[in-house]
Order: C-alpha cells, then structure tokens, then sequence
C-alpha cells in the first residue's frame, strides 16, 4: 500500500477516481473536480493548489486505486465556507504564519459527503487511516499550519476525532421529501398562513408573465450557458465578489456531466431574465448558483426554491439542498441540519485555544438550530435534525 500526492487529478484515470465515489455526490466526481482545474478555477491565481491524497496498492500511481482524499494547498481562506479568519488573524497577532494551509473538501462547494474516499470491497478502515496519516505528514513535511477537513460525514468526523483531529460544527438549511406526491401535496403540510404565503409569493411570478423552465440533458445548449455565466457574474459583482468559476467551467460541465445537470431557467417576454444552476445526485438535487436581470417580485424563491423543490418531487429524489446560510429558507419547508469539519492545527497553544473556542461554539450551534426547529412552518412542528450522512 503506497500514499501519494499528485498535483492533478488528471493524472489519476477518471473510471478509477469514480469507482471510489459512486453516484451519490456529483461534487466528488473526477467529471467536477478536474473540470475546476483544466478551466482555471482551481490554480495558483485562485489560490487552490491541488495536492491529492491517494492510496495505491502496488507502488505510486500503481496497481489498483484503494483510496483518495480531495486535498488543497491553501494561502488564504476564500471559498471555504468554514470560517477560519479569526484564527488566521490570531496567528498574525502572535507573529505566527497560518498560511499555508491544507483543505480537504471541494473547492467553492458547501456540500457535505465523504472526504475518506475508498475503494469497495478493501479493508476500509485500514485504508482511511492511511489517508488520515498522509495526510498529516504531508501537512508536517510542507510546513503548513493545519489541516482542515471540510463538511465531512459524521462517520468521517468521528474518525477523524479519534486520530487527534478537533470537531466543528455548523448549519444549513435542507428539503426533505417524505414522499410528497406533489408540490400541493407539500403545501397541505404547512400551516394555513405559511401555505398562503408560498402561494403568494408564486402567483406573483406568474402574474408577471414569467414562465419558469426546467432543462436537463441535450436540451442545455451552449447558448443556455453563456446566458447563465451572466447570471453568475451579475451576482458575483452585486455582492463586490471575486468570480473563481470561468465560463468554460460551465460550458464544461454540460459537455462532462450532462446528465447530472438540472438548469433553471426564468423567462419573460421571449428573454432569459433568471437563472439557477443545480447538479443531481442519485437521491438529492443540490443548488448552487444563480442570478437575475432586473428585480421581480418573489422570482429568488420561485427560481432557487420552488420549482427545484417541485422538480424533486417529480423525480422522487429524497432531499434538496439549496446552499450555504439562509434563515429565510425555514419559512419555505426548509429544516436546520447539523454540519461538520474537522481540524488539526501544528501550533500546540494555538489548537488548545481553538478546542475551548469550538466547544463553545457548538453549544451556541445546537441552542440555535433548536430555536429554529421551533420556528419549522409545518403543521406537526417536531423536527429530527439529521447530520450529512
């Protein structure tokens, strides 16, 4: 068994890359995570160096792929959505460098999976260990600060506890589909007002005359692309952001991974005035992008939430998650779900201080997400807070 790391994922055959991944989290799929990288999203002007763990069986880059780890080299803290400034600015404080630093996760995606990637059918356990403890002495042997394992699962998470790493939680705000036969369907489990205002909020898109879309497969054109990469960049500016992601990456992305691609699109007057990107696992719809052209009354929720939620529906997929943040998705049929990273950090002073302030972070994270469980617009208002699994 030999560890390695390898600075491009095209450098590891596609069909072995997604033995280890299946079909579940199209984020994980070689399809995604090389195309970041050939499109210059991921590369040293981004920041994102990739520096992939991985576990052959007879020698590097040899014999059968057993086991990877998505593993970045960092020099800042963009595009995680674990925030770590504080600590970074800790560090400057006390004339110490945080950067550079090691990421395993996937670049600009809030999206919770497995990050201890490994083959079927292999002594699992053994191979994850591995991964864990290459990981580390890549971390030692580079000088980084700390190693930082994003949105993982909570079986990874308390693995990764086990080995010395220290745990952090957070929240997002997740669909579930119990086995709605419709969108009306879902509506009947609202209360009388949350319903109403669901309903409002829809008429007002179609009483603008906006007729929604849903394209999936060939019906995406190159064209469909070019629109939505504008949508993305108006975005991007309204928030004074930095636009990692390049129109090739989703021209890209339609031509690699056409069938796990679920477009929204907005239409008025014969013209494209808003868009939002989805990509589909085998049981969840996950949103990722979107923008507008002008303002429309309720179109936000309409595009990114209602009809993506009636597109689930339709396709029997079992959940929906709609991005990072957003308090206001709960009012919507959205349910708070614990989120997990895990972290080791070299500096021994430095990591007992993170540990005390993660503790009481978790505490505020759990009184949160039960205040919000109070709030669920549902008739029967118990909620089962599920973690990533």
């Amino acid at each position: 068994m030999h560890v390695n790391v390898v600075d491009c994922l095209e450098k590891i055959p596609a069909i072995d890359w997604n033995a280890l991944v299946g079909d579940a989290n199209p984020f994980l799929r070689h399809e995604f995570l090389s195309a970041l990288e050939t499109t210059d999203c991921v590369c040293p002007k981004t920041g994102w160096l990739p520096q992939h763990l991985v576990v052959y069986e007879e020698g590097p880059l040899q014999g059968r792929l057993l086991g990877a780890a998505p593993m970045y080299l960092k020099h800042h803290s963009y595009g995680e959505y674990v925030f770590d400034w504080a600590w970074a600015n800790a560090y400057a404080q006390a004339g110490e460098k945080y950067y550079p630093k090691l990421v395993v996760g996937v670049p600009f995606t809030p999206v919770g999976g497995p990050r201890l990637l490994v083959a079927t059918g292999t002594k699992s356990a053994k191979i994850k260990n591995e991964l864990i403890q290459g990981a580390t002495r890549h971390m030692q042997g580079i000088g980084a600060s700390s190693l930082h394992w994003l949105f993982v699962t909570d079986e990874d998470a308390h693995l990764l506890e086990t080995e010395g790493h220290l745990l952090r939680t957070g929240f997002q705000f997740h669909w579930s589909n119990p086995g709605y036969r419709d969108f009306d369907d879902f509506l009947s489990s609202f209360t009388a007002e949350k319903r109403k205002k669901i309903k409002r909020e829809r008429r007002h898109v179609q009483e603008a005359g906006i007729i929604m879309e849903v394209l999936t497969g060939a019906s995406i054109t190159s064209a469909h692309w070019d629109i939505f990469y504008e949508f993305y960049v108006s975005t991007i500016r309204a928030h004074d952001a930095y636009a990692y992601l390049t129109r090739e990456l989703f021209h890209r992305l339609g031509e690699t991974m056409r069938d796990q691609v679920v477009l929204v699109l907005a239409r008025k007057d014969h013209e494209y005035i808003a868009g939002a990107l989805n990509l589909r696992g085998a049981e969840t719809l996950y949103g990722r992008y979107w923008g507008c052209r002008g303002e429309f009354h309720s179109l936000h929720f309409e595009t990114c939430y209602y009809t993506a939620i009636e597109y689930s529906i339709i396709q029997g997929l079992r959940s929906f998650e709609a991005g990072a943040q957003g308090e206001h998705k709960l009012a919507r049929g959205f349910t708070p779900v614990v989120t997990r990273s895990a972290h080791r950090l070299t500096h021994p002073e430095f990591s007992r201080a993170v540990a005390d302030y993660l503790a009481r972070e978790r505490l505020d994270v759990d009184s949160y997400v039960n205040e919000l469980n109070e709030h669920v617009p549902f008739k029967n208002q118990t909620v089962t807070t599920d973690e990533h699994r």
